[in-house]
């Protein structure tokens, strides 16, 4: 079977080898340091992609490189053909699809590209074909940078080019949007997370926002017809992403302590072969202790604090039933985190069947008291709400049909 690979520096994030094989290729990641690359262009790959940080580095050793790949001197993917090696980018292809896929248009708007590396040329190159009024390209340091470029209010597109905000390191704020008055669209081209801070900051403001999965799933389909001959079909781009969504989210289930979120988890966990994930279990086994005994010996605060931290190692997972604490929505910081790879289900529970036995805070303040302060919270943060009055099973049954 013939073989295709991705060649790059560090590869544990990318998602590439899922999507080929999905197309049924033999597809493998070799990380390959810069100065082993000419031994790893001697083996027998039929073809292969590259990202960072080689794709500019990878045009003297091949044959021929496409001209729209010369131009933004960018190659992200090699076929070889008769002891030849060919070069090209289908990155641009990749980025036109994400942005038809939601229906933004460039011509005449003001663009502004962050990053000054190979992706921003990928992205400067989308603007020009498409006529955009003005392209501004923001770097740490020149002329337009990330002190000045907040002059440039008519902003209407923003293209984040850099990888920050990416996993694993994915809380790096790279710019504040509030500040772009007539800001229509953020396009991140990062994918892991499926949505950055970056875009979910933008849906915040009411701006639409999209992670950069349809632009990965798009190029690497188009890489295929270069390799195989067969022509790229929209079709199977759309399955593709709408699949590795389904695998990537995490199923966050919140509500009221006492709603019944961990039975519903881990009945879920088995309906769906997911793993499963209990915050307030998290705790303990960060702390030692129960949400309970933190809270009597040391207070809430310090009990929110233990919870953060196991809210957040919870969120770094992928594909996962994700049980929350009732509180652990509180805090901005849990939100953020939970969104940006998660489908939130709110767990609604009528007060009267709720209870305060072992639960501090709900005594302290009163369940009901309790749950009038945190429901307008939960209903918004929430991407669905769900009833959990009867049957769990039946409940069980409402969450898989939504999902």
């Amino acid at each position: 079977m013939q073989k295709y690979c991705l060649l790059g520096e560090k590869l544990g994030h990318s998602y590439s080898k899922i999507i080929h094989e999905k197309m049924g290729l033999n597809y493998s990641l070799r990380e390959v340091q810069r100065e082993d690359i000419p031994l790893f262009l001697e083996e027998e790959y039929v073809g292969f992609n590259i990202t960072t940080p080689y794709k500019k580095e990878i045009i003297p050793y091949l044959h021929f490189v496409d001209d729209v790949a010369k131009e933004i001197q960018s190659v992200n993917t090699v076929v070889k053909k008769d002891g030849k090696m060919y070069g090209y980018t289908t990155d641009l292809f990749g980025m036109e699809v994400a942005f038809t896929h939601n229906n933004v248009q460039i011509a005449g708007k003001n663009v502004m590209i962050l990053g000054t590396g190979g992706t921003k040329n990928v992205a400067y190159a989308l603007a020009k074909k498409h006529n955009a009024k003005q392209i501004l390209v923001v770097g740490r340091k020149g002329e337009i940078n990330y002190s000045n470029c907040y002059e440039y209010k008519d902003t209407q597109i923003i293209i984040n080019a850099t990888p920050i905000g990416t996993y694993p390191n994915e809380d790096g704020k790279i710019i504040d949007l509030e500040r772009f008055e007539k800001l229509e669209f953020v396009f991140d081209c990062n994918y892991n997370p499926l949505s950055t801070q970056l875009v979910l900051k933008a849906k915040s403001l009411g701006k639409k926002a999209a992670g950069g999965l349809m632009m990965l799933v798009a190029q690497a389909l188009k890489s295929e017809e270069i390799w195989t001959g067969k022509e790229y079909c929209q079709e199977d781009c759309i399955r593709i992403y709408k699949e590795i969504v389904k695998e990537k989210r995490n199923i966050v289930l919140m509500g009221m302590a006492g709603c019944g979120k961990s039975t519903v988890a881990k009945i879920l966990s088995q309906k769906l072969n997911m793993p499963f994930i209990d915050t307030d279990e998290e705790v303990v086994n960060i702390s030692g202790k129960t949400p309970k005994e933190l809270i009597e010996s040391f207070g809430e605060p310090y009990f929110r604090d233990i919870e953060e931290q196991a809210v957040q190692k919870a969120a770094l997972n992928r594909g996962y039933i994700i049980a929350l604490g009732g509180g652990a929505i509180l805090r901005e910081q849990n939100r953020d985190r939970l969104k940006r790879n998660g489908l939130v289900i709110y767990l609604n529970r009528d007060v009267e069947k709720l209870v305060d036995d072992d639960r501090p805070i709900s005594k302290k303040v009163g369940i009901k008291e309790l749950f009038e302060s945190r429901k307008a919270m939960y209903e918004s943060f929430c991407d669905y709400k769900v009833d959990n009055n009867g049957k769990v099973e039946d409940t069980v049954k409402k969450i898989v049909e939504l999902i």
